[in-house]
This record gives structure tokens, sequence and C-alpha cells, in this order.
């Protein structure tokens, strides 16, 4: 699909973006069912490109030609792959379920051990997450949480993710996520991070929503996303996430829980 504004012929209508964060009501419609008249869902299973969803919006510009307003992780990855596929097991959602890079199991001693000061809450060596970049269209600025990537004169942005799936290493010589953080990073008058990872696999894009563990098959996220999800894992430095975790602009200090993987084809867009 080209670029451009939201297309809307979903059922539901999408009164304002700040009153759904409030409001997340299951659809009293249909409480036995799953959710009624929303768009596609995520997070999915990316090796799945089949879905059924009708409501259609169109792809969101590249994250060049947007303004990254949030960045944040989840413990465990919220979408699996081949390369992320061992189920953490647990409850439904929250600080459980989700899945882990196939790599962390067979973590060296020195790759496991415990960093000297660890300032993000919900992780440690050995851990899987996986990191979000939130890009907006709006004008605004990186700061907290998804309420960044709105405003009073733009509610209904287009919104795109970049996202990537980490192995927790105590590794110097792992990738130091400080390269890929904000900064202050201005190109072409857009805030962008320093850089996104490039050697993962070509990004996996599809239509969805937005994650965390507010959201199940009953409970639809009203937010219309364009996902980028990178196919493999990738060795991230525990020691420079928790260097970052000590102070950054959109104030992130700990790990997010996950949504538990969607996967009824109705809630699902195809992948093209």
């Amino acid at each position: 699909m080209k670029s451009g504004r939201i297309v809307y012929n979903c059922t539901i209508l999408i009164l304002s973006l700040f009153s759904a964060i409030t409001n997340m009501a299951e659809d009293p419609a249909a409480p036995e069912e799953v959710c009624v008249g929303y768009g596609p869902q995520a997070p999915r299973d990316i090796d799945n490109r089949t879905g059924e969803n009708k409501c259609i919006f169109s792809i969101a510009p590249s994250y060049k030609d947007m303004n990254l307003c949030n960045i944040h992780f989840h413990v465990n990855a919220e979408h699996k792959a081949k390369d992320f596929s061992i189920y953490a097991g647990g409850g439904d959602h929250g600080y459980s379920g989700g899945y882990q890079c196939n790599d962390s199991k067979s973590l060296t001693e020195e790759e496991l051990k415990e960093p000297a000061n660890n300032t993000c809450a919900g992780v440690d060596s050995g851990d899987t997450i996986e990191i979000h970049w939130v890009y907006s269209s709006c004008d605004v600025k990186p700061g907290k949480g998804l309420g960044s990537c709105l405003s009073d004169r733009c509610e209904n942005p287009n919104l795109r993710v970049e996202a990537q799936v980490f192995t927790l290493v105590n590794d110097p010589s792992a990738i130091n996520f400080n390269d890929l953080s904000y900064s202050g990073t201005i190109v072409n008058g857009l805030h962008q991070a320093k850089t996104l990872p490039t050697n993962t696999g070509k990004p996996v894009e599809f239509l969805g929503s937005t994650t965390g563990p507010g959201y199940t098959e009953k409970k639809c996220s009203p937010f219309q996303v364009t996902w980028s999800v990178r196919p493999r894992c990738a060795k991230i430095d525990i020691n420079s996430l928790s260097e970052w975790c000590k102070g950054n602009v959109f104030e992130e200090d700990h790990a997010h829980g996950v949504r538990k993987l969607v996967t009824n084809p109705k809630l699902l867009s195809e992948i093209k």
C-alpha cells in the first residue's frame, strides 16, 4: 500500500486516542467472543502471513519520515518467530508469557553473570526483551508513553513501531543499547534514534495495533499501527541498557509486560 493518511472503513469509530489510553473497556456487545469491529491486532507470529481482518488503513511512512516519540521495552518477546519461539510459560500476560530467543538457552557463564549495577527493573542477564521504537506523523517531541506520540492538535496520527528482539548478556562486546537510543538527534527536521538494528533480517511489515498486557483477544486495542518486526534475535549488553535506565527522556526504567500472542485470524491482517 502507498503511505498516506489513514483510510477508515472499520466499524468502530475511534473518537480520540487520548480517551482510548484511559478507557479500555471490553466490547459489551460480544463478551464471550473475540473483539468485534476492531482493526487488526498485535502481537502475532510473523512467520504466519495469513489474516482475515478486513479493516484497512494505509501503511505508515518510513520511520525516516516520521518523528520518534517513544522508546520502551518488554520482558520476553511479544511477537513470535522462528528465532524467538521458546514459550516463556506462566500466565496470559504481565511478567509471564511471551517468547524467548533460541540462543538464550546456550549462553556462557560469563554472559549470564548478573551486572554489577542493574537499574532496569524486571530483567536480568539471559532474559529476552523486545524493544519498540515508536514513530508518529505528529509534530511532537520524544517523551513518556504513547501520549507523547500525539497532541491536542494531532489526536489521530499515523503510528509506526520498529521492533527488535534481543537476548540480554553481560558482555561489553555485545551491542551497546546507547548506540540505538535517542540523544537529541534530528534529521531533516525530524526526531530520530541514533540508529536502528540492520543485521537481523529484513523486517516483516504488517498492520496491527498497540500491545501490552492491558489487551487480549476479547479486549482489543483501537490504535492503528504499522509494525516492522525484525525476524532474528541479537545479543545486547545489559550494562548498556542499565545505563539507559538510569535516566532518559522517555522516563523508562523497567520492563513492560507482554500481551498474549494474537492467533485468531479474524484479528490479524494478511502479511503481504
